[in-house]
């Protein structure tokens, strides 16, 4: 056989497991997030706080308990997580959000907020007011087009 055509077949061999072993390491990580979504379901509770402060950063800078920190893996205790502070009751907590509704926490307001043990799942407005979510930053590509745009006189792309 040619050199060339023993080189391909072990890269195509190679790739073929690496897709196996890929496949069954994300059917096994699928099934552990789904049941960690049914315990965050299983325990969360409605409860009104006020906002303190709300930024994202390092795990281990905190302030959450050492037993979350111990129960993490090493790898993730430097990533940067959503975190904020509010005042439950009488007492400031340090909790973690939820990444996907970050953005539409409001800082310095009562909220009602739906709360699985120290990690915030959804929030809405006291008292019916509707939170609203900020409006997305243009990049600097888009401005500049649409700069370019008006002083031609023609309409602005949307």
């Amino acid at each position: 056989m040619n050199t060339v055509t023993i080189v391909l077949l072990v890269i195509l061999v190679v790739l073929i497991a690496a897709v196996v072993v890929l496949y069954f390491l994300g059917r096994k990580a699928q099934k552990k997030q789904t049941e960690q979504q049914e315990q965050i379901e299983a325990y969360k509770q409605t409860v009104s706080m006020l906002i303190i402060d709300k930024k994202r950063m390092k795990l281990k800078d905190a302030g959450l308990p050492a037993a979350v920190i111990e129960q993490t893996p090493k790898l993730l205790r430097g990533s940067k997580l959503p975190i904020v502070k509010a005042k439950v009751g009488p007492q400031v907590m340090t909790l973690v959000c939820e990444e996907s509704i970050f953005e539409s926490v409001p800082v310095k307001k009562e909220v009602k907020a739906t709360v699985s043990g120290i990690y915030i799942t959804a929030v809405k407005g006291l008292h019916g007011t509707a939170i609203v979510k900020p409006t997305k930053k243009k990049g600097w590509f888009k401005r500049n087009v649409e700069k370019l745009q008006e002083k031609a006189g023609a309409k602005p792309l949307k």
